[in-house]
């Protein structure tokens, strides 16, 4: 995207921002808007009159105070990037790419801390797909499972995709057909190709939001039906 010699320039805030919440940043903006905006003891990223564009990288969690905050006043567009691929850069060395592909299916690791954030009328999000590098140095203190690499970036490499939430029935969207009447977190992770231990906090989520309804316990775990 090319630059707008027009547009404000971001100004407070951006000694620690990412490459990746930058790129995001400069993808979602327009003419005019407003960055780093302070707005009652917070800083938004993308200010667009009554709209508040909020980049997080990770931990939707973290959001909790501010979206209080700002919620019953503003129309917040939430914009969450999952990396379906990733790339890890490592000192002189060619990009690696990782094993490791993640889905869309994957906002629910997030969504697990914060079940009913999609039950605002104010609210929606972006769950962005993407193509990442993750630039990693060595650290010999990193824990084992790291092969003693840190990482201390992201890099945006491509979009492929974009799902918006703007409801509890969006969020339904990704329930797979064919659900039984009574059904396990099992059949749920069959049916959606996803593995259990997602289907376990989908249903987490959709239990306090109304969609599942427990229904007893078996062997095999809780069993649900849909309300």
């Amino acid at each position: 995207m090319a630059a707008d010699p027009d547009r404000p320039e971001p100004h407070i805030g951006t000694l620690n921002e990412g490459s990746l919440h930058a790129a995001l940043k400069e993808r979602y903006a327009e003419p005019d808007d407003e960055f780093e905006v302070p707005l009652d003891g917070f800083v938004i990223d993308v200010r667009r009159g009554n709209l508040l564009i909020e980049i997080q990288t990770s931990n939707l969690a973290a959001m909790g105070r501010k979206l209080d905050r700002v919620l019953d006043e503003y129309q917040v567009h939430l914009v969450h990037p999952i990396a379906v691929n990733t790339w890890l850069q490592r000192p002189d060395a060619k990009p690696r790419k990782s094993p490791k592909k993640l889905t869309v299916y994957n906002i629910f690791d997030e969504l697990v801390s914060v079940p009913t954030l999609l039950d605002h009328p104010s609210l929606t999000l972006d769950v962005v797909l993407t193509h990442q590098t993750k630039v990693q140095v060595h650290d010999p203190k990193a824990r084992r499972g790291r092969g003693g690499f840190r990482t201390v970036d992201r890099q945006l490499r491509d979009v492929v995709g974009v799902e918006t939430f703007g409801s509890v029935d969006d969020l339904c969207r990704l329930l797979p057909a064919g659900l039984p009447d009574e059904f396990t977190t099992a059949d749920l992770a069959s049916l959606a190709g996803v593995p259990r231990p997602i289907a376990q906090k989908m249903a987490y989520c959709f239990r306090p939001l109304g969609v599942f309804v427990e229904t007893g316990r078996t062997r095999a775990g809780i069993t649900h039906r849909l309300a």
